[in-house]
């Protein structure tokens, strides 16, 4: 990804899913790539950035009872002819896990929005390469910021470089306190181990 001097770093991910990271619902992302990524697999490019919701591949059958109805708030008023989106999220990435078999994955099942269904396709597809769980340290930007979508926006790619004017002036508060932090970090950490 290009970077010039005016331009964020922003992660794509399913509106739903940056709405859960928002409400502090959960903490952590799992990626293996778009379809489009210029190195063909999925690689952190930043430690921290924007979260830049997208709202195509969206299913509200791959999210879990209790949270669907969240898909159906976030496309309300959203139609594939909309020239902005709304930044709402800030990222740091705490810790990039990589997951390689579905039994680690399992223990991670009650610590996010997506069904089972959802994570073992992640798991599955490009078998040979890890599943990347990104812990994040996420905040809410204090006024959500309009962007333009840009064609280079569009597709199956992870990340995009966003116009930083705005966004960096624009201040912002943890969604989740410290200690709140810490122990959501520590649950994934003995999830993992047991």
């Amino acid at each position: 990804m290009e970077s010039g001097k005016e331009q964020a770093v922003a992660l794509k991910e399913w509106a739903a899913a940056v709405e859960a990271l928002r409400k502090g619902q959960q903490m952590l992302i799992m990626r293996k790539g778009g379809i489009r990524e210029e190195t063909k697999d999925f690689q952190v490019e930043a430690d921290s950035f924007y979260l830049y919701p997208t709202y195509e591949h969206q299913k509200k059958q791959l999210i879990k009872p209790g949270f669907e109805q969240m898909v159906d708030e976030m496309i309300q008023g959203w139609s594939s002819e909309e020239t902005e989106t709304v930044i709402r999220c800030y990222a740091e990435l705490e810790e990039d896990i990589l997951i390689s078999s579905q039994e680690e994955l399992d223990k991670l099942r009650e610590l996010h929005i997506w069904t089972d269904q959802f994570a073992e396709e992640r798991l599955k597809w490009k078998k040979t390469k890890p599943l990347h769980v990104m812990l994040l340290r996420v905040y809410e930007l204090e006024q959500p910021v309009r962007v333009r979508i840009m064609p280079e926006f569009i597709g199956c790619k992870s990340w995009i470089a966003l116009p930083q004017e705005e966004l960096s002036r624009m201040p912002r508060k943890q969604v989740m306190s410290d200690e709140s932090f810490a122990l959501a970090v520590e649950k994934v950490h003995k999830a993992l181990n047991n």
